[in-house]
């Protein structure tokens, strides 16, 4: 009987037990313990109801193109659950000198691929948009070191294109700075575009035309999925289907240790546990601690990965309220506006289901790579921040029915210059180990689909591999 731990009860720790338990049904000889430090499971993913209103606490869907995460509501039973977003309403603004301007027609992640929208847009100045005409001529360019994404989209668009799309944007996302983010590992794509056609604008133009004939085929997909009850109903359907004897809320792992035949887990105030193998689930920095011992090499390289925090507010009201927003999903702000703010949502728009009739939801986002400060921040002082900068931006003055304040203390992990050469050595040094796997974040992606998939991964990794003992230059 192989016996396996796993330490980390957000997503990933959780889709790995999710599909250990899928194989012990099956008929697989194991047995497998979740171990989680807080309260909860989930992590992030965490849906609350306020005055009949769904509010979000973290991610609030996900991106449909990545198939892990309705894949695996499908195994849940939960895929009749599954709703898209409101496309049709699709519309995002972006804060310049104080005010919203509509990000034009056809922009496909910060690059344009209509350009009569993007040349009558007030989003840019007519420099940045001849520099945008004169991309098109841009010639194909290996790219030789790993560049942030901020020299990248200088160098095709402009400093502006950086100031007004690519940082909000990747703040919005991944709570970071584009000065600071690799382009390899968080735009992969933008990289291969570049090294085949050059110009950023033809390459876009080709897999937009791509898309075009796809749609003839088969019908549109949303850009995001959720689920109707939140996301956490991802979460408890697969708690529900786990053996509740296998979960340990409130334990605390201090250190895990290499033995002859398998693993020793010491845990907090309950002693040591021994097991053949271990899944580390959790922020690659508290990974590296419990490695510390194991392989100081591999626990240098995890704790290098760095996380940024995030503070998400909801805030209810009345539809009267609120009748004066403009059509859309929300707005995003660069940081050259000066605000403490980074986004804001409108719930109500991008998901319907998320509130009754005659109300509507703002989520508000701060923090982030540049705005750790604001994790410091009281309840009521982030809430009369929030009051402010909606009242300056939206010109909304009215007062809340309900409001929620959620810090995310070191959630999202920053992919920097050298990422994958990082995660390289990592997945190396982990291989050498046997009945060691990793999952989360701070290796493949930051989605929940990435973190289901890692989960996933790390789970096959531990069926396919035998319990041995580790070789003495391994401990």
């Amino acid at each position: 009987m192989k016996r396996i731990a796993i330490i980390g009860g957000g997503i990933s720790g959780l889709s790995a037990a999710f599909y250990l338990e899928k194989a012990r049904v099956a008929g697989a000889e194991l047995e497998y313990t979740l171990f989680e430090s807080g309260q909860r499971l989930g992590g992030s993913m965490c849906s609350d109801w306020v005055d009949g209103c769904l509010v979000e606490a973290g991610p609030d869907s996900f991106l449909t193109e990545k198939p892990w995460a309705a894949s695996l509501c499908k195994e849940l039973g939960i895929a009749n659950q599954l709703i898209g977003s409101n496309d049709a309403q699709r519309k995002t603004y972006i804060l310049v000198n104080g005010k919203l301007v509509v990000m034009p027609d056809g922009l496909m992640f910060m690059v344009p691929t209509r350009l009569v929208p993007t040349a009558l847009s007030p989003l840019f100045s007519w420099a940045t948009k001849v520099r945008m005409a004169r991309e098109l001529l841009h010639p194909p360019r290996p790219m030789q070191d790993d560049e942030s994404i901020a020299e990248l989209v200088q160098r095709h668009f402009g400093a502006e294109v950086v100031d007004r799309l690519a940082d909000p944007l990747l703040s919005g996302v991944y709570g970071g700075d584009a000065a600071k983010l690799s382009a390899r590992a968080v735009l992969p794509r933008f990289v291969e575009m570049e090294e085949k056609y050059g110009s950023l604008s033809l390459a876009m133009l080709a897999a937009h035309k791509k898309m075009a004939q796809a749609a003839h085929k088969q019908p549109p997909r949303p850009l995001f999925t959720s689920l109707k009850d939140g996301m956490q109903q991802m979460v408890d359907a697969i708690v529900a289907r786990l053996e509740p004897d296998s979960i340990r809320l409130r334990s605390h792992v201090l250190r895990i240790y290499p033995e002859s035949s398998g693993w020793r887990v010491a845990i907090e105030m309950n002693g040591d546990e021994r097991y053949d193998a271990v899944i580390l689930a959790t922020p690659a920095n508290a990974a590296g601690t419990l490695l510390d011992g194991v392989n100081r090499g591999l626990a240098r390289d995890l704790l290098d990965i760095t996380y940024s925090s995030s503070v998400t507010v909801a805030l209810g009201y009345y539809q009267d309220q609120i009748e004066k927003l403009p059509a859309g999903f929300g707005f995003l702000v660069p940081r050259s506006e000066g605000t403490r703010m980074l986004a804001c949502t409108f719930v109500h728009n991008k998901f319907p289901h998320r509130a009754p009739k005659g109300k509507g939801i703002l989520r508000c986002f701060l923090g982030g790579a540049r705005d750790e400060a604001i994790l410091g921040f009281t309840d009521d002082e982030i809430l009369e921040t929030v009051h402010r900068e909606l009242k300056d931006i939206l010109k909304l003055d009215a007062r809340p029915i309900f409001s929620r304040v959620y810090r995310w203390r070191g959630a999202m992990a920053q992919y920097e210059p050298g990422h994958i050469a990082r995660v390289q050595r990592i997945e190396q040094r982990v291989a050498e180990i046997p009945g060691l796997a990793l999952a989360g974040n701070a290796y493949h992606g930051i989605g929940v689909p990435d973190c289901i998939r890692s989960g996933m991964d790390a789970a096959n990794a531990m069926l396919e591999t035998p319990a041995e003992s580790l070789s003495p230059q391994q401990r």
